[in-house]
C-alpha cells in the first residue's frame, strides 16, 4: 500500500469520528473506540503484536473445552470455504486465535497479515477488525476492507460470529477471513450465513458436553431463524439453557441460570399444577387398586387420614369399590 492510500484512509477514518455519527454505525463507533479509548493511529504501520509460543499454549488450555468442540465444525467450515482462498479461525475471549484453516499455499501471506494462531486481534491492539469489534459488539458482523482501522488491514475482509458457553458466556469468536479484491457481495453473504450457522454447532456442541446426562430440549425461536436447547434432567428439572434459549424465553442471558421445573418454563405455573394435578390423580388410583378399593387401606398406604383420602378422591370424582 503506498503512502497516498494511507493518507487517504487515515484522513476518512478521522473524518467519520469528527462527524459524530458513531451512533448511527457499528464501524464508526470501532473506530471512536479505538481512536479515542485505545489511542491507536489508523496509520500505524507497526506488524500486528503475537503471543509467545508459551503464553498461547496456556490460552489453549484454558480454552479446551471451546478447541474441543469447535475442531470437527471448523474442518467441515474450512472444506466449504478454503478453496476460495480463506482462512478460518477460532479466537479466545481476548480476541487470540488458538487454531485455524488455512490452505499451505497461502500460510505465508495469511502469517504475514497476522491472520494466524497467536496474533492479537482485541481492538484494544488492532482497532477495528472482525474478531475484536466482534467480541465488543458481540454480535456477528463483518468489517470488508477499508472498515478495519488500520490502513494496513484494509485488504483483509473478514465476517465473524461470537460463540457463547453453556452459561452463556461469551468464549470466542469464529472467523473466515479472506485478503482477496474479487470477493462479490453474493460470496459476502454465503460466508456470513456459513460462520453463523457453524457458531450455532459450536455452542450446541459445547452445551451437550456440559450436560452428557441431560436430556437434551430444542426451544423454537419465534423467527423460525434457529432456535436454544434446554438441558433436562431425570426430575424433569431445567439445569441448564443456551443463551439462544434464554433470550427465547425471556430470561435474563447474564445471570447464573437456577433449576427450574420444565413445565413451570416451557408451559407456564397453570400447566405446571394441571400436571402436578394429574399425577396425583394417578398416586390415588394405584394406592386405590393395590388396596383392593379398600379406603382405610390406601390411606394408611398413603400415610393420610381416611378423612383426608375421601376429600381427596371427591375432588378428583374417584369412588372407591
Amino acid at each position: 500500500m503506498n503512502k497516498r492510500e494511507l493518507v487517504q484512509h487515515a484522513a476518512q477514518v478521522e473524518a467519520a469520528i469528527a462527524s459524530g455519527h458513531a451512533a448511527k454505525s457499528v464501524v464508526a463507533a470501532s473506530w471512536c473506540r479505538s481512536s479515542r479509548f485505545h489511542q491507536l493511529d489508523p496509520a500505524g504501520t507497526r506488524p500486528p503484536l503475537r503471543l509467545t509460543e508459551v503464553e498461547l499454549g496456556r490460552g489453549r488450555e484454558q480454552a479446551a473445552p471451546l478447541l474441543q468442540a469447535a475442531r470437527p465444525v471448523m474442518d467441515r467450515l474450512y472444506h466449504a470455504v478454503g478453496a476460495t482462498g480463506c482462512c478460518v479461525l477460532l479466537a479466545d475471549q481476548d480476541g487470540v486465535p488458538v487454531d485455524r484453516r488455512g490452505a499451505a499455499a497461502d500460510d505465508a501471506i495469511f502469517e504475514s497479515w497476522g491472520l494466524w494462531t497467536g496474533a492479537i486481534w482485541s481492538e484494544a491492539y488492532e482497532g477495528t477488525n472482525g474478531i475484536g469489534t466482534c467480541l465488543v459488539e458481540r454480535r456477528p458482523l463483518t468489517i470488508d476492507r477499508d472498515q478495519h482501522f488500520f490502513t494496513r488491514n484494509t485488504l483483509l475482509s473478514c465476517t465473524a460470529s461470537p460463540i457463547y458457553d453453556q452459561d452463556a458466556r461469551l468464549v470466542g469468536v469464529l472467523d473466515v477471513s479472506s485478503c482477496r479484491a474479487d470477493r462479490t457481495e453474493a460470496f459476502a453473504d454465503l460466508i456470513t450465513l456459513a460462520v453463523g450457522e457453524a457458531a450455532r454447532r459450536i455452542e450446541a456442541d459445547l452445551f451437550r458436553a456440559a450436560f452428557p446426562k441431560a436430556r437434551i430440549v430444542l426451544v423454537p425461536a419465534p423467527d423460525r431463524q434457529g432456535g436454544g436447547l434446554l438441558a433436562v434432567d431425570a426430575d424433569d428439572l431445567v439445569i441448564g439453557a443456551t443463551r439462544a434459549a434464554r433470550a427465547c424465553l425471556g430470561l435474563a442471558p447474564d445471570r447464573a441460570f437456577r433449576p427450574m421445573p420444565a413445565a413451570d418454563l416451557l408451559c407456564g405455573p397453570d400447566a405446571a399444577l394441571e400436571q402436578l394435578g394429574d399425577v396425583e390423580r394417578g398416586v390415588l388410583q394405584r394406592a386405590l387398586l393395590r388396596a383392593q378399593g379398600n379406603v382405610s387401606a390406601a390411606a394408611k398406604a398413603l400415610g393420610v387420614s381416611r378423612a383426608t383420602l375421601h376429600r381427596k378422591l371427591k375432588r378428583f370424582g374417584l369412588h372407591a369399590h
